[in-house]
């Protein structure tokens, strides 16, 4: 068995990068960026008026002004000539050509064809003016390879002038749970069965990361339909994602399967619990498989810590940073495995955040999951690991 260290740098070692696409502006989101960004012009390309009101001159002695023209936003700049007039600007405008301070309209007396401003009004060089260049310079790397698109992202690219960029796309998805023993939601159910929980969990929580391409399926236990639809499922996917059937049992088919379709295997069991049984594996072709426990609790820690920042490194984004939460009390840990343990996060005005750790009853036991935030990881050791000790927290 591998250590959970040790199982992360493999899967990261071999899992196989997605192709390189140029897209579309409006289908980028959740693709990570390929090249790099440079700005088309200035940002902003001119002197922007930031507020409603007149633009004058900041070296002007008068209070009272006689409106010589409006300055629509996306009009060709107006001059103005003299000190003792203004001219009336949009928000988003170019300032006209001349003048180097904005006083909002709030704080102008207005009438027919003059403007006063109020005696608390302040007239100073670039006031309410977004200066040219001042948040980015033309031909400035702006973005950079490995970034995921999101909102501000994709607002950037447009800004640049760019109408499609070169990314890896979000891979295509194939979530697979297998069982005799699972049955639909809705559908009658027997005794001895139980619902089929956890790809919809998982198809939740890749939709929440970004990823979107995704289909799933049942399979029973059952060697030829398995071979058969895993290996159509590889043809017309880039990851499979399967629940069950990665254990011991007489009925776990699933590693005999994937090797038979040409997989080679990675992984097979990690030193942790819950979701010890974990399998990995590659094919020559770029497909890439995570054969997870079937227990729900396994099938989502095992999600979040391998397989989503595994399909991060197949479209070759940035690595994100592990964010860390400190133990409000101590905890017994295991000597020879890593425990993940789920944990509710509670704010308390007086001494900020607070934790609470939730162990659950076994693999099996997802209602215990309800109410929590995260799970943490709890390396091996002997005897307690002491309160105040900052440890590597997961989010759901």
């Amino acid at each position: 068995m591998l250590s959970v260290t040790e199982a992360q740098a493999a899967i990261h070692a071999h899992v196989p990068l997605l192709t390189i696409t140029q897209t579309g502006l409006r289908e980028l989101t959740g693709s990570v960026l390929a090249e790099s960004i440079f700005m088309e012009r200035d940002q902003p390309p001119f002197q922007r008026v930031m507020m409603d009101g007149i633009a004058v001159r900041s070296s002007t002695t008068t209070r009272d002004f006689r409106i010589v023209g409006t300055q629509a936003a996306g009009a060709p700049p107006l001059s103005l000539t003299r000190d003792d007039e203004c001219i009336e600007v949009m928000t988003g405008a170019e300032l006209p050509v001349g003048c180097d301070c904005v006083i909002p309209v709030e704080q102008i007396k207005r009438s027919t064809d003059r403007a006063q401003p109020l005696e608390s009004a302040v007239i100073s060089k670039w006031l309410n003016v977004h200066r040219r260049g001042s948040d980015a310079l033309r031909g400035q790397s702006i973005l950079q390879p490995g970034v995921r698109l999101g909102v501000t992202e994709i607002a950037v690219l447009a800004s640049a002038g760019y109408a499609t960029a070169q990314v890896r796309q979000s891979p295509r998805i194939a979530l697979v749970s297998t069982g005799d023993e699972l049955v639909e939601p809705g559908d009658p159910i027997e005794n001895w069965q139980i619902r089929r929980s956890n790809t919809y969990a998982l198809r939740s929580a890749l939709e929440q990361h970004g990823h979107r391409q995704i289909i799933d399926r049942h399979l029973a236990d059952d060697l030829p339909v398995l071979r058969h639809t895993i290996d159509v499922l590889l043809q017309e996917n880039d990851v499979l994602i399967l629940s069950g059937g990665v254990s011991m049992g007489q009925f776990d088919y699933v590693p005999q399967v994937l090797t038979e379709l040409g997989m080679q295997c990675i992984l097979h069991k990690i030193e942790q619990r819950p979701g010890k049984p974990m399998w990995f594996g590659v094919r020559s072709d770029g497909k890439a498989v995570y054969a997870l426990p079937g227990n729900p609790v396994s099938t989502l820690i095992c999600l979040y810590r391998y397989v989503l920042p595994g399909l991060l490194r197949s479209m070759a984004s940035s690595t994100l940073p592990v964010e860390r939460i400190t133990l409000q009390k101590a905890v017994k840990v295991h000597p020879e495995l890593t425990v993940f343990m789920p944990i509710r996060l509670k704010h308390d005005d007086q001494v900020g955040m607070q934790t609470e750790l939730c162990p659950t009853r076994g693999s099996g036991d997802f209602i215990s999951l309800l109410g929590t935030q995260g799970f943490v990881e709890l390396p091996p050791a002997q005897g307690m690991i002491d309160a105040g000790t900052l440890v590597p927290f997961y989010r759901w």
